[in-house]
């Protein structure tokens, strides 16, 4: 990112984004697009596109969370980003707030750096830029609306914000590669994938350290938790696995052999079925979790990024190769509409 870029892109963000009700609305980041899609969820109607956010990957909420949390996969230079100028029409204070304030001893030095933004969830507001230790793949938001964090996979680990006082508290190692990260529905733990030596970790994100590593399958990379909490469903993405994990023994319980390359994953709303996006084989497949047994259908080219919709019997999965996301039926597993979208849809985030 250059200086000119960056300069432009808080601009941007910080002036032109308008005040919109953002009630009821699945947010879509489109990657090198460097913009966030607004959609309604029912019927794909686009509601309007925030611009500014360079490489954007990792996008997250929590319903009734005040922030949503957004993540580039891009980095900035220390000196450059130090140097960068007052963009024009900003006063000192509003610039100075797109920084926020961090222990720096607990940043590590000889990482990169990037910047994770914090948006109003209801106006689509930039609230505050928090400097991070390197690039930024995916990141979540704890249910009460306190903690978030970032994955670093060249970093083998993750940082945890603050979103009450909107600044940068702690970087844990993880292992290698961390993918994707879920909060524990009470908020003082979250699950991170490591895909590069197949580990589930366990942070305790309220002191910020490694609690376990539980060992699932060859690359975790995508996970969804149960309401509860006690039970990880993870998407080996090279193996062709799904894996549920009973996280109070730490234990795989089942393994759901999907075959080829598989992405993202998801629960139905009363948790009896889990979808997972089969990328290589341009497949969605549906698991009925009491039986064991699989439905699919064709879906093409590359479903990637999987999201169910609350309460709606739907789900929108984004295509890896074309720019455009299905919204699909759940019970029949049928597409009945397609989002036309700018770059690639990453990690989406549906808010009622």
């Amino acid at each position: 990112m250059t200086m000119s870029t960056l300069a432009a892109t808080l601009s941007i963000a910080a002036l032109s984004v308008p005040s919109l009700a953002l009630a009821g609305t699945v947010f879509i980041p489109e990657g090198s697009a460097n913009s966030i899609l607004m959609v309604e969820p029912e019927s794909g109607e686009i509601l309007g596109r925030l611009p500014g956010f360079e490489a954007i990957h990792g996008l997250s909420g929590a319903p009734g969370a005040k922030y949503l949390v957004a993540g580039s996969f891009t980095e900035i230079d220390r000196e450059e980003l130090a140097a960068t100028a007052k963009p024009k029409g900003i006063s000192e204070e509003d610039h100075a707030a797109h920084h926020a304030k961090r222990d720096k001893a607990a940043l590590p030095e000889d990482a990169g750096l990037s910047l994770v933004t914090i948006l109003d969830a209801k106006t689509g507001q930039v609230v505050q830029r928090i400097e991070v230790p390197g690039a930024v793949h995916h990141t979540a938001v704890s249910l009460d609306g306190r903690l978030a964090v970032a994955t670093h996979p060249a970093g083998d680990g993750i940082s945890i914000m603050d979103l009450e006082t909107l600044t940068y508290r702690g970087f844990v190692s993880t292992g290698p590669m961390p993918n994707y990260a879920v909060f524990a529905p009470e908020g003082g733990k979250v699950y991170v994938t490591n895909t590069g030596n197949g580990t589930l970790s366990e942070v305790d994100t309220e002191n910020g350290y490694l609690t376990r590593n539980i060992r699932v399958g060859e690359g975790p990379e995508h996970l969804v938790l149960s309401d509860n909490g006690a039970v990880a469903f993870v998407a080996d993405s090279d193996g062709g696995k799904a894996y549920r994990v009973d996280l109070s023994s730490g234990e795989v319980t089942d393994v759901y052999d999907i075959g080829g390359e598989v992405h993202g994953i998801g629960l139905s709303d009363r948790e009896g079925v889990l979808f997972v996006a089969g990328k290589g084989t341009d497949r969605l497949v549906s698991i009925d979790l009491a039986t064991g047994k699989q439905r699919e259908a064709a879906l093409s080219p590359k479903p990637y990024h999987l999201t169910t919709i609350p309460n709606s019997g739907k789900l929108m999965v984004s295509s890896r190769l074309e720019p455009k996301v299905w919204i699909v039926d759940q019970a029949t597993l049928t597409a009945s509409g397609e989002i036309t979208i700018q770059g690639e849809g990453h990690q989406m985030v549906a808010l009622p």
